[in-house]
């Protein structure tokens, strides 16, 4: 199965391009005020209205109000959305279009009792846990931890070329997600990190296939 690739952070309409050049299957726009990568709604529109078919939207929420999040999607074509905070399921559910729960992962953790939180989720993302911080931390999970799941996921945090194809390797998720592994500086893709990005995981999936 080849592993499905989301590049988060996506601010200008040159970087979508390029990570649409390089294969990549979901672009994520971040509507958090909080981010470094936030975007607002008139970019996003100008973004969006420049994308070709069969890329997927994903517009990334952090505790938002609902007026709000439904003001921005009444505007923003977005395909699916994520929502990266402390939501509930009932209140993911809401907004008429399929969702992801990111779930940041912290000593204890759980798998199959968070899975169970989300029932109306599209799937599960899992992030590194850093206090006070929604996803684009670059800190790494213990991949180990979450061998043998069971479950399709998401993997993301701190995710780069050089260690995208042991996380690959150890996890076997559905997709990956990156974000501040291939940038050069917040909000800024690097064509070079982006193309070694891709290159990896698909040598990940040429492992994967022959195993």
């Amino acid at each position: 199965m080849r592993t499905r690739v989301k590049i988060c952070g996506i601010t200008n309409v040159e970087d979508a391009r390029l990570a649409i050049s390089a294969g990549v299957d979901a672009l994520g726009f971040n509507m958090f005020r909080g981010s470094k990568r936030f975007v607002n709604l008139e970019e996003i529109r100008e973004i969006l209205m420049q994308l070709p078919p069969f890329v997927t939207r994903v517009g990334l929420f952090v505790n938002e109000g609902v007026e709000r999040i439904n003001e921005i999607c009444a505007q923003a074509n977005f395909d699916l959305l994520q929502f990266h905070g402390d939501e509930s399921d009932e209140f993911c559910s809401q907004f008429r279009k399929p969702y992801i729960k990111a779930v940041r992962v912290k000593p204890g953790f759980d798998f199959q009792t968070e899975i169970a939180r989300y029932p109306g989720s599209a799937g599960i993302l899992l992030d590194a846990f850093v206090a006070d911080q929604f996803g684009g931390t670059g800190k790494t999970i213990n991949w180990r931890e979450l061998s043998g799941s069971g479950v399709e996921i998401t993997l993301a945090g701190g995710l780069q070329a050089s260690n995208v194809n042991e996380a690959i390797s150890v996890v076997r998720p559905y997709a990956v997600d990156v974000s501040s592994g291939v940038e050069v500086e917040a909000g800024r893709k690097d064509p070079v990190k982006v193309k070694d990005f891709m290159a990896a995981v698909a040598a990940a999936d040429a492992i994967r296939v022959v195993r």
